[in-house]
């Protein structure tokens, strides 16, 4: 049998940061942690149905929240902030709004914030988006991986490999294909090494998509 890992919480410490900062008593602890997931599903949620199109996407690939006693403090890091401008009230205020009102946070003072990433192809979360989004249009799988490899590789990153399994290209029998494009040493820990799982939502199936980004060794 295989022992296996998550690749973020194994380099915990090391080349990887907490998304969640803060300190509660015991009997609030599960409480935050399940608000937390609440707030990070929510957004995800909001940016699917409102701002991801077929010829864009979210492009989220941390968001990070701080609480203090009666503040919280939410940082969405993105690839593509004008996503987030005002467009048929659907920008960043309105998130806002939307999230202190289905969340019920009327008592706590919320402030969101926008961080740009400098180079957004070479973040997992938004290569495995775009692959999903050309799956989900019907583009064969071998095409969409490939192009997403020729993305990441104008980001200078040292490796990637990505994985995709299911219903490929509508074949009856499920299957797992993976592509590696330079070194991905999965076993070492001060590599950082960037990693996320996502599910595109086929006419055939869910199709799961791994992907793995090598950015430099520590």
């Amino acid at each position: 049998m295989g022992h296996k890992i998550h690749p973020l919480g194994f380099r915990l410490g090391v080349t990887q940061n907490h998304c969640s900062h803060w300190f509660a008593r015991p009997k609030y602890y599960s409480e935050f942690i399940a608000g937390d997931r609440k707030i990070r599903d929510f957004i995800d949620k909001y940016v699917r149905e409102n701002l991801r199109g077929s010829f864009s996407y979210g492009g989220i690939t941390r968001i990070e929240i701080q609480r203090k006693t009666d503040l919280l403090r939410i940082k969405i890091h993105t690839g593509f902030p004008n996503l987030f401008m005002e467009d048929h009230g659907l920008g960043i205020d309105q998130l806002k709004a939307n999230l202190q009102n289905a969340l019920n946070y009327k008592e706590q003072k919320l402030h969101l914030t926008l961080e740009e990433i400098d180079k957004p192809y070479g973040e997992p979360k938004i290569i495995a988006e775009h692959i999903a989004l050309q799956l989900e249009d019907r583009v064969a799988f071998r095409r969409a991986v490939k192009k997403a490899i020729e993305l990441a590789g104008g980001a200078n990153n040292k490796g990637i490999k990505i994985q995709v399994a299911g219903r490929l290209d509508g074949n009856e029998i499920a299957r797992v294909e993976w592509t590696r494009e330079g070194r991905v040493p999965s076993q070492t820990i001060r590599a950082r090494i960037r990693y996320c799982c996502y599910s595109a939502r086929t006419i055939y199936g869910v199709l799961g998509i791994k992907v793995w980004v090598l950015h430099d060794d520590e």
